[in-house]
This record gives C-alpha cells, sequence and structure tokens, in this order.
C-alpha cells in the first residue's frame, strides 16, 4: 500500500520506506506528529524500534511514551561507516577484486590465521618449509610481505603509544599508555551496520498498569533528566566503561594493566551482553609501573596514574558532552550527539578508585566502614560532595606534600586523588554511574560470605553430601564432588549453588538462620530481573529489609567469623552497595545489563591473546603491542568490509527493516549474515541460534500458545507392548490409568474391545520444552530437556525429571508430578500427540508455612486413587526442581543423587530452580 508523507507530498510504495525518509531524509517532515500519527499509527516511532516496545499478544494494559525533543536528525546524508572503508587506497582494484590484494578469499583465510594465531617469527617459519618447495606459495611469500598487505587494509581508529611524565617520580622503566581516540571508537560503534536494528536513540517512559517498567537505560529516569538539559532535537549516545586491572603478560615482570573498554547504552543490552557481538571495544591499556617511592605512596601515584591517564583517554567524550558534535549513524543519518558517562562497571576495588575514596568507605553513598552493615542506606556520595572535599583539602594541603596530603586525605575517607578523571565531564555522577554490578556484588558476596556462613553452622561435609545426593537435571551444573573443595568458580557456578542453598539448609539449620539466607537469595533472584517495574523494585528492597532485620541471628549463632574467630558485626562493603540497587535500577535501567561478566570474557580476548605474542624486549614492548592490536582491529574491521561490501545496499535495508516476530538469537553479525547473506552463515564464528520450537515442524505448541514441545522423529524405543512398559519401566498400573485415560476421552467409544495390555507403543526417554520470556513474550528461551529414561543399572528405579501440569479447566492452578514414560500407543489414538505418564504430588504445605519459604510436597502413596495418571505432553507447563525433605528418606532406597526423586517422602518444590519458577511460584 503505498504511504504519502504529509510533510512533503512524497509517495512511498510501504511503511519502511515511508519511515526510513522520516528518520534520514527529511526531518522537517517530523514538525506535525499528529498529523503524521493519523496517516499510519507507527510514524510517531523512531527507528529502530525500542526493545520494550516489542511485545506478545499477551502483552495488554501496555503504554508507551517518548521524550518530545530528542534523537532528531540533521538535513543532509553522512559518510556510513561502509562509506569510509571505501574511501581507503586501493578500493579501485576491489571493485574487481573484492579481497586485494590477497588473490581470493581461500588465501585471506589463511592471511587471518596466520596473523591472528601465529607470532611473527612462526609466520616466518611457515613460509619456510620444505612443504613449499613442490607446492605453490601463497602470493605473500615472506612474512613482511603479509604484515605489509595487512596493514593497508581499510583500518579503524589506530592504536597509539604516549608516553607519560609522572612529575619528577622515578620509575624503573618509561611510562608509556597504550590508547585510542575514544570518540572515533564511538562514532564506529555508532555507525556499524550490524547494530542498526538494535539501536535505541530516544529515552521512553514504558507503563504497564500502573506501574513503570526499568529495563534498558533510556527507560531510567536518568535518561530523561539529561535529556531535559540537551539541546532540543539532540541524541544522547550514553557511554559505558569498564576496566579491571589484570596481569597482561608473565614476561617483562608480570606486568599488569588496567585495561579500558567501552560502549554506548544505544545497543540493545542483551546484544551489548554477548562477547561475541563486538559491542565492546578496547580504548586504551592504563599502566602500573613500579615507582621508585617509599611504599606508603605508591598506592596514591598509582591512582593518580590511573586518573591522569583516564583523563587524557575520554577527554574527547568529555568535550562532546559539554558542547556535542555531529555524529552520523549506521544508516547516514546525522545527529546532534552527546556523550555523558552513565555507567563505570567494575568490582568493588575499581570503584573505589574511580571515586576516589578509601578502602573503609563506600564509593556510592556516604556510608562508613562502621556503617556497612547498617538496615538503612545511607545518602549518596555525590560527585559535588567528592569535590568540595577536594576543593578544600588542595586549599588546606599542597597535593604534591604526598605525605601531608595522604594524611589529610585518609581523615576524610579519600584516597588522595586530587584531580578525578570525572571531575568535567557534565553529567558525570559517581553514584550513579558506578552501577550495582551484579557478578562481584552478589555472586561473589554469595560465595565469600552467605556460602561461608552456611559451611560454617552446619559444617562443610553436610554440606557437601546434600550437594551430591541432589537430583542431576541436563543443563544445570550438578556438584557430584561437593563444594567444599572449590576456590574458585565462575559466577555461573555461583549461581548454581544459589539455586539450592535455601532448600538444603532445612533439617539441619535452624529456622531462624533459614530465614534471612532466604531473603538474602530472593534479594539476588530479584535484582538479576532484566526488566523492573516499581512493584518489583520494591519487592527487592522489601528483601534487603528482611534479611538486615533478621540477620543477627547469623552472629548469635557464631556463623560469622573470621581467622581470629566469630565477629559481631556486618561491616561488608558490598552488602552496604546492596543499598544502592533500588534508586540505581530506577535511574539507570536493570542493572543485569552492566554485569562484569562481559567484561572479564574481554579480558580474556583482549589481554591474554595480545600481549604474549610480544618479545621479551621491554624497550620495545609497547610499539609491538600497538602493531598487534592494529592488525587485530583491521582484520576485523576487513571482514565487516568483506560482508557489506557483498552484500549491497539494497540487502541491507531490507535487513534493518526485518522484525523478527520472535528472537532467538541476539548476535548482530549472525542475525544480519541469515538476512543478507544466508550462504555465508556457515562462516560465522560464535555462538549458533537456538531452535525456535514454536516454528519448527515437528514442534508441539500447547493450547494457548504459551509452550512448545519436542521429541525426536525417532523414538528410542519401539516395538513394545503395554505389558512390556509395566515390566521394563516398573509401572504396574500403566494398562489400568492408560485405560482410564482413553476412556475418558473418547467417551468410551474406543474401550469397549480394545485389549490394552497388548497395544504397541513407540517410548522417548526424554522431551524438549521451550517457554517465551517472562519479560518480553516475542524472546523465545533455550529449550529445557526433561528426562524419563528407564531404569537401568546406574539408576535402578529410572532417571525421571519434575514438572508443573495444568489443571482441567486451566487458571493458576497446577499439578506437581514426575515424568516417567513419554509415549504414543498405535493404531488407539488419531494424531501423533505423545502421552505422559506421571506421578503425582500432592502439597502439604504453603511457603508461607515454614523459613524455607517454599512449598512442601508429599509423594501420593501408589495405593490411592491419583497416585498416577496419564496426561497429553501439552499439559506441561514449566520443568521444576524437587529438593529432599531429608528426614524423610525411605529405608528401602538409597540416598543418593541415582535415586534423589524416588528415595523420600516429602520434597521441597523450589522456587529458586531459574527466573520462571521464581516469577511463577515465589
Amino acid at each position: 500500500m503505498d504511504v504519502a508523507c504529509p510533510g512533503c507530498n512524497a509517495i512511498f510504495p510501504s511503511e519502511a520506506a515511508f519511515l526510513r525518509h522520516i528518520d534520514i531524509d527529511s526531518a522537517a517532515c517530523l514538525t506535525n506528529l499528529e498529523q503524521l500519527a493519523s496517516k499510519i499509527p507507527t510514524a510517531a516511532h523512531r527507528i529502530p524500534i525500542p526493545p520494550a516496545f516489542h511485545r506478545g499478544p499477551d502483552d495488554i494494559d501496555v503504554s508507551a511514551e517518548f521524550h518530545p525533543t530528542s534523537g532528531f536528525l540533521c538535513p543532509g546524508h553522512g559518510q556510513t561507516l561502509l562509506d569510509r572503508l571505501k574511501g581507503f587506497e586501493f578500493e579501485h582494484r576491489r571493485e574487481k577484486l573484492m579481497f586485494y590484494p590477497f588473490q581470493d578469499e581461500g588465501e585471506w583465510d589463511l592471511a587471518k590465521f596466520l596473523a591472528l594465531n601465529l607470532t611473527k617469527s612462526q609466520v616466518a617459519k611457515f613460509l619456510k618449509l620444505k612443504w613449499f618447495e613442490n607446492r605453490p606459495k601463497p602470493s605473500f611469500n615472506t612474512v613482511d610481505k603479509l604484515f605489509g598487505w595487512l596493514s593497508s587494509l581499510p583500518h579503524g581508529t589506530q592504536w597509539q603509544s604516549s608516553p607519560i611524565d609522572m612529575k619528577g617520580f622515578e620509575t624503573t622503566q618509561p611510562i608509556r599508555l597504550i590508547h585510542r581516540n575514544s570518540l572515533d571508537v564511538v562514532q564506529e560503534i555508532l555507525a556499524n551496520p550490524m547494530f542498526a536494528r538494535y539501536m535505541t536513540y530516544d529515552p521512553h517512559i514504558v507503563t504497564k498498569g500502573t506501574d513503570r517498567e526499568y529495563s534498558e537505560f533510556f527507560t531510567g529516569t536518568r535518561a530523561f533528566d539529561i535529556q531535559n538539559q540537551l539541546p532540543a532535537g539532540a541524541t544522547m549516545i550514553p557511554i559505558i566503561l569498564a576496566s579491571d586491572k589484570t596481569p597482561v603478560t608473565r614476561h617483562t615482570g608480570g606486568l599488569e594493566m588496567h585495561p579500558v573498554f567501552i560502549t554506548i547504552g544505544n545497543i540493545q543490552s542483551d546484544v551489548r551482553m554477548q562477547a561475541t557481538s563486538h559491542a565492546w571495544r578496547c580504548i586504551a591499556f592504563i599502566p602500573t609501573p613500579d615507582i621508585e617511592v617509599h611504599h606508603e605512596y605508591k598506592t596514591l601515584l598509582l591512582a593518580r596514574l590511573f586518573h591522569h591517564c583516564m583523563d587524557e583517554v575520554v577527554a574527547p567524550l568529555k568535550q562532546v558532552a559539554m558542547d556535542g558534535v555531529e555524529l552520523t549513524d549506521a544508516m547516514g543519518g546525522i545527529r546532534l550527539c552527546y556523550t555523558p558517562l552513565v555507567s563505570y562497571i567494575a568490582d568493588l576495588p575499581e570503584e573505589q578508585l574511580i571515586a576516589g575514596v578509601s578502602m573503609s568507605a563506600s564509593p556510592v553513598s556516604l556510608a562508613q566502614k562502621s556503617e556497612f552493615g547498617n538496615a538503612e542506606a545511607a545518602e549518596p556520595r555525590t560527585g559535588r560532595h567528592t569535590l568540595q572535599l577536594l576543593f578544600e583539602l588542595c586549599q588546606r594541603v599542597d597535593p604534591w606534600d604526598l605525605d601531608a596530603f595522604q594524611k589529610a586525605a585518609k581523615l576524610l575517607k579519600l584516597l588522595g586523588v586530587h584531580k578525578p578523571f570525572w571531575r568535567n565531564w557534565r553529567f558525570a555522577e559517581p553514584s550513579l554511574f558506578l552501577t550495582g554490578e551484579i557478578l562481584h556484588t552478589l555472586h561473589k558476596f554469595f560465595f565469600d560470605h552467605v556460602l561461608a556462613w552456611c559451611k560454617k553452622l552446619i559444617g562443610a561435609h553436610t554440606l557437601d553430601i546434600r550437594f551430591k545426593s541432589l537430583h542431576r537435571r541436563i543443563g544445570t551444573r550438578h556438584f557430584s564432588l561437593g563444594i567444599s573443595h572449590m576456590s574458585q568458580m565462575t559466577g555461573r557456578e555461583h549461581h548454581d549453588m544459589e539455586r539450592t542453598i535455601v532448600p538444603l539448609l532445612a533439617g539441619v539449620a535452624p529456622d531462624q538462620f533459614i530465614s534471612p539466607i532466604h531473603a538474602m537469595v530472593t534479594f539476588i533472584y530479584w535484582a538479576q530481573d532484566p526488566v523492573h517495574t516499581d512493584s518489583s523494585i520494591e519487592s527487592m528492597a522489601q528483601a534487603l529489609r528482611d534479611f538486615h532485620a533478621k540477620k543477627h541471628v547469623i552472629l548469635e549463632l557464631g556463623a560469622r567469623t573470621s581467622k581470629t574467630g566469630p565477629m559481631d558485626h556486618f561491616n561488608i562493603p558490598k552488602l552496604e552497595l546492596m543499598h544502592s540497587f533500588p534508586r540505581q535500577t530506577k535511574a539507570n535501567g536493570a542493572l543485569i545489563q552492566f554485569t562484569a561478566d562481559v567484561t572479564e570474557r574481554l579480558l580474556i580476548t583482549h589481554c591474554k591473546n595480545v600481549f604474549p605474542w610480544t618479545s621479551r624486549t621491554r624497550s620495545t614492548f609497547t610499539d609491538q603491542a600497538v602493531d598487534i592490536l592494529n592488525r587485530e582491529e583491521t582484520i576485523r574491521l576487513f571482514d565487516l568490509y568483506l560482508i557489506l561490501r557483498t552484500a549491497g545496499d539494497a540487502a541491507f535495508e531490507q535487513a534493518l527493516f526485518t522484525e523478527n516476530e520472535e528472537v532467538t538469537t541476539v548476535d548482530p553479525a549472525l542475525s544480519f549474515l541469515q538476512d543478507v547473506l544466508p550462504e555465508k552463515e556457515s562462516t560465522f564464528q560464535g555462538p549458533r541460534p537456538f531452535r525456535n520450537y514454536f516454528r519448527h515442524h515437528n514442534g508441539m505448541v500447547s493450547l494457548d500458545g504459551a509452550v512448545a514441545f519436542h521429541v525426536t522423529n525417532r523414538p528410542d524405543h519401539t516395538r513394545l507392548t503395554i505389558a512390556d512398559v509395566e515390566v521394563r519401566w516398573r509401572l504396574p498400573d500403566v494398562s489400568q490409568v492408560l485405560f482410564d485415560y482413553i476412556y475418558l476421552i473418547s467417551n468410551g467409544n474406543l474401550a469397549g474391545g480394545w485389549d490394552v495390555r497388548s497395544s504397541e507403543v513407540a517410548i522417548w526417554n526424554k522431551f524438549r520444552i521451550q517457554l517465551h520470556s517472562p519479560f518480553r513474550s516475542n524472546i523465545i528461551n533455550r529449550s529445557q530437556v526433561v528426562q524419563a529414561f528407564l531404569p537401568s543399572d546406574k539408576h535402578p528405579l529410572g532417571c525421571c525429571d519434575t514438572v508443573l501440569l495444568s489443571q482441567p479447566g486451566g487458571g493458576d492452578l497446577f499439578d506437581v508430578a514426575q515424568v516417567r514414560a513419554v509415549f504414543t500407543v498405535k493404531n488407539v489414538l488419531s494424531g501423533s500427540m505423545p502421552l505422559l505418564y506421571v506421578r503425582y504430588f500432592r502439597p502439604v504445605s504453603l511457603p508461607t508455612d515454614t523459613s524455607v519459604g517454599l512449598y512442601q510436597v508429599e509423594r501420593i502413596d501408589p495405593s490411592e486413587s491419583r497416585a498416577s495418571g496419564i496426561v497429553p505432553l501439552t499439559d506441561v507447563i514449566l520443568t521444576v526442581d524437587l529438593v529432599p525433605v531429608f528426614s524423610t528418606a525411605l529405608p528401602h532406597v538409597a540416598s543418593c543423587s541415582e535415586t534423589c526423586l524416588e528415595g523420600y517422602s516429602h520434597y521441597y518444590l523450589n522456587s529458586f530452580t531459574d527466573k520462571d519458577s521464581f516469577h511463577m511460584l515465589h
């Protein structure tokens, strides 16, 4: 259908073409939004549509409002990333030979492999192998020619090395800062077409019912506060930084640096959080030299060096945050951009370094060490407060009188940094940009403290036995050796412990002890939500209040100890940081988008694979590192260039305006290839998209469309009779319950002459279940496997998982059951819908009945009428985790992982299994 622009009367063949005209070609046509909206309802929306606006049919009572004066486009058309890459030398040759100076794609792949995986000397040895004596060499027959050709390719922002003067202080080696222009890097990210469909340029308020939603940064209050202070039509480019002191090489004295990474908050968070998406770019390696000074002053001088280097690295961004600059987006649109610092992701020591406070002070509040365990939140430590203290201090004491200045700073709980890099960065507010960090503040707090309390109280051996005895589920870490031997873990392993710690304490820890642990784990789960509302933020805050109200029991029981004995306080810095989570969520959006999981991965990809390739010569170390970094960046960018050149402008536009109804991958490069160059998808290196069973030809969907299921084309067992199943699966009543089921659904029409026990069945050992995200119904979660293995030597009673089943009539009621068999009956029922034989559990207590805070269920005795049953596969709602009530062990069953779900009479229905279970059962 043709669409006419009411601003210029131009006719466009589609809504997509009209929207592109509005967003790029004619900003003047946006002057009358009401008129545009009357012509086409989506015209008032920005392109691309923010993630919060992607809703499923079940998302009702949702309204949204854009900031009225944000994200306008300037007249004209800017130079896209591809345009800039085409501007390099030899482009005329690449019009005929795209891979020039390399002969073809194969030779380019070889060149990449050699440059990215071998040192220069190793490449030289490779090219001199006798293998080439009787075979043609690549056209680059020497290592110098190869590296010369690579340097001639189109490249991005170049790395450089700059000397740093420590103002009279000597160092064992000259100090050199490895860095590149931060604003140019931001422009490259903004103009990268891979991110075009994942961009947001406008603050917006999303309301569901009476609750405001907080997800992406642009949905928080901070985005509106900043936008209100910008000129009308300006586009905010929220700057997100991250750093972490890390060893970058084992030789040259075990060098340590602070790698600094950058991304922009315009890219939607689930894309930005993928380490393989290249949304994060490294902009600096800040050195930590050996300064020849008394050891008492080394920490102070290194902190000042960090801030001095950061000042130099982010100087262009600070200038743009103040004055603005025109930048080009991925579609060629020119925008007047401002670059406020909205988040700096770091662990606690790095946060204190950035805030310029001592170890005995909070980086985000005025709390001091003796107040870290307080139940009430302290006032935020604003940037104005810190700068005022520094101003007054510098008036009294010369900052370079290190002894006097450091002593005076300590009295104020300051580090002694007199010029924090953020001091003149417009909008920079440390109490907000030092965002609450999930990995270190929550998961590592759990491991370092909560788990330690539990070990101390009930004993590491008891905890090990309980962890080892839990049922094994596919996709979840099972601690088959216990946990007491583990000293280093990933965030994933911390989370897997958090899943089950609460029910594992029941029966061996006092109820008064379990209550604060339950409250803390509940807080951790709430804090990880990717979408918050005012109500969920209040629930998160209430969980923290509950912990503080009950935490005294931990001390009274002697569970919190140090090397010298029991402790009588909770002065834990990370515990104090949790107070900032509710206010920071409202200000910046969901905190899960600022987790350090991605940046921890970046430390590996950007540091440990670069610096070890340098030689052991200190005098040329930084120059070698710069060459390696530039070479890696050039290779990455040339690969992007090849994709864009191959795709062409028309294909790019099609990819941009293609909106997937259901999302199963958030890697922008793979998504782009799927839409533009599907024949190149097999060359993609990175996480593969998971299968969408809602669209799969063999998928099955529940009646309400909320759940999808899948079984393999070939059953695991065929040509069996019901009588065989009774014996091999040890289900003596299966024939009776199957007869009852068939009789019920057929109104007695099939049951008359039907011999149940001789009926042939096909059986599967497992099936898959897939759900939509509870936060965004257009996003598909990864499928989960539900096991239903028959008894074997390893699993004498079978290996079968538990699920929630919908009850007849629907509603919020459900049954808890163990799936014992997945099968179809041949020539009895029309269609191919598998059936489940299940064993039911009966609820015996509510979460409010005990300190454990979980439903408790009991196995129904086989002699009772509703101990087992047959249900269609599509009755399953959710996979769930049952944790034994260990005091109810059955005498005739061994207590071990293999018989966990058969060896007890009572179980806890674990609402901490995953986020789906938490939000359904909590």
